[in-house]
């Protein structure tokens, strides 16, 4: 194996895709303005929501409930009549309409159990799911303070502290960017060195490597480290830039381990997606098998969803795919701030497993030019 002709046929493959707008716009989107849309748009969180009172009682605890909805999580609420909630509702123009009938307060402080109507817009699926509950949150703790008394002389014989580590806010945004970050690093990965062996095989320039004097392995690793490295520079911009810059995430640990072991994944998942170029013919077979590949490796890895919450079989099987200990990584070091004496087995683990893809993508990339 000559060094130089890896490099030459490195070079070679950022040319090619330098040519290619499609690839070079995917990269961007991927990089930056998908990111920062999945960050602000995660569905657990409640933001903004709007929402409408009709208070007909017109009491102190009318109005304490009123005020109780306050932002970040609610709009501040408007105030209607009965006969404009169906037709705003309608309209769309509110997700919650809130209805505090007559004489609740003297009904609640009479020991009654007053009811109050909520509707809800169920359109508005991700507002609707989480709100509804904030929204009762709310009103039964304002009832019950009221009842009790204030805040002041009510005092619980119990107080509970919430320190929240690592995301004080709860702003499941946080999350987002950087489960972003971690599937553009997964899919570009494939997508570009997959379909850099493709467009050689559709173009016939897999024949004109045949015949110069280079070996099956200089041809992978060129692709590897050519594609590898416009990944690697992506990412290394979209956690300075975008999640730190733009959506104003802290990072608590070391980007640049983050980024040695960014390309400890890439190693894996460039191997990844050699080995599926040469089992696909085409450009649309090879995009069927991402399909079968990419949607396991996101849902299944531990980003959306602990793995803790997951069968044991699953959480076995999901430990031989490299995604899983780079989302472990990850978060342990740009939101815990571990280092490398707390990682390094995941650092290990995508070593280990990153060779055997490669030998695995090099056996079948032999017997594909054969």
């Amino acid at each position: 194996m000559k060094p130089r002709n890896v490099w030459h046929l490195g070079i070679k493959e950022l040319r090619g895709l330098w040519r290619d707008p499609a690839m070079l716009v995917l990269i961007i989107y991927a990089f930056t303005l998908s990111i920062y849309t999945e960050s602000k748009a995660m569905p657990e969180s409640l933001s903004d929501a709007a929402i409408a009172i009709v208070d007909e009682d017109r009491s102190m605890l009318s109005g304490r409930i009123a005020s109780a909805f306050a932002p970040p999580y609610f709009v501040a609420p408007r105030l209607i009549t009965t006969s404009e909630m169906d037709s705003r509702m309608d309209e769309g123009l509110e997700t919650f309409a809130l209805n505090i009938p007559l004489d609740f307060e003297r009904d609640v402080l009479a020991g009654r159990a007053p009811a109050i109507q909520l509707n809800v817009d169920a359109t508005r699926m991700s507002q609707a799911f989480t709100g509804s509950g904030y929204v009762q949150q709310i009103v039964t703790a304002e009832v019950s303070e009221f009842v009790a008394g204030s805040r002041e002389s009510d005092d619980p014989p119990v107080e509970l502290v919430l320190r929240a580590r690592y995301n004080p806010p709860l702003d499941a945004g946080w999350f987002g960017a950087i489960n972003s970050v971690i599937d553009a690093i997964t899919m570009l990965s494939i997508i570009l060195t997959g379909a850099a062996l493709i467009r050689e095989k559709e173009h016939g320039t897999v024949e004109h490597l045949l015949v110069m004097p280079v070996s099956a392995a200089e041809i992978m690793l060129s692709k590897i480290w050519s594609m590898g490295l416009v990944v690697l520079l992506a990412s290394g911009f979209a956690i300075t830039v975008v999640v730190q810059m733009a959506l104003q995430v802290p990072v608590q640990g070391s980007v640049l381990l983050f980024v040695a072991a960014a390309a400890l994944m890439l190693f894996a998942t460039t191997s990844t997606g050699i080995f599926l170029a040469t089992v696909a013919g085409t450009m649309p077979q090879f995009g069927l098998l991402l399909m079968l590949v990419l949607l396991p490796l996101q849902v299944l890895s531990g980003g959306m969803t602990p793995r803790e919450s997951m069968p044991d079989i699953i959480q076995w099987i999901m430990s031989l795919a490299p995604t899983t200990h780079f989302v472990i990584l990850s978060q342990g070091i740009l939101f815990r701030g571990a280092g490398l004496d707390v990682v390094w087995p995941q650092l290990l683990a995508l070593a280990a497993i990153g060779a055997a893809l490669f030998w695995l993508a090099l056996r079948q990339f032999r017997r594909f030019l054969s």
